[in-house]
């Protein structure tokens, strides 16, 4: 298992490395949608299977609306893919840093952090992440209402930022 997480881990961080260096929308909306499943599998991993399906299913839903304003506002005909000169040196940029930042704090992980919410009680009668949804719900509501507020926020802040000339958000290039 220790092993599959690790490929979950690394994986999810070349994919971070792939989206903040490529300039195209396309190819950052794939990356983006690798990332979430990826993120999934290490909360699979760690006990929290619904809480992972419901994250993967409203993510992927608000990844198909910014990949359909994305695709919409930038109409290049040749996008740079992620085996362009600038792309790759970029992400060998990134990934100096990641294993420069991973180096200096290397000496704070053990192995006990891998451990499941489930191992941790020996007659639970819920599971972990049902538990947590359900706190989630109840105790943290006004962040939830918060969180909402601030979602509908940024869609008119996104919606005036592409308005472009008084002509609507959607408009040619």
């Amino acid at each position: 298992m220790t092993y599959v997480m690790s490929l979950f881990l690394f994986g999810l961080v070349l994919g971070l490395v792939a989206v903040a260096s490529n300039p195209s929308p396309y190819f950052a909306a794939l990356g983006l949608v690798v990332v979430a499943g990826l993120g999934c599998g290490v909360l699979v991993g760690h006990g929290g299977s619904f809480l992972s399906l419901v994250l993967f299913l409203i993510y992927l839903g608000g990844m198909l609306v910014v990949f359909a304003y994305s695709a919409a506002l930038a109409a290049e005909p040749f996008p740079e893919t992620l085996g362009s000169g600038p792309v790759v040196f970029s992400m060998v940029v990134y990934m100096v840093g990641v294993v420069l930042a991973s180096g200096l704090f290397w000496g704070g992980w053990y192995e006990s952090s891998w451990m499941s919410v489930e191992e941790l009680g020996e007659f639970m009668v819920l599971r972990g992440d049902v538990a947590g949804v359900a706190l989630m719900y109840s105790v943290g509501g006004g962040m939830l209402i918060i969180g909402a507020w601030v979602l509908l926020l940024t869609l008119f802040v996104v919606l005036e930022l592409t308005r472009g000339l008084s002509r609507g958000t959607l408009r040619a290039v």
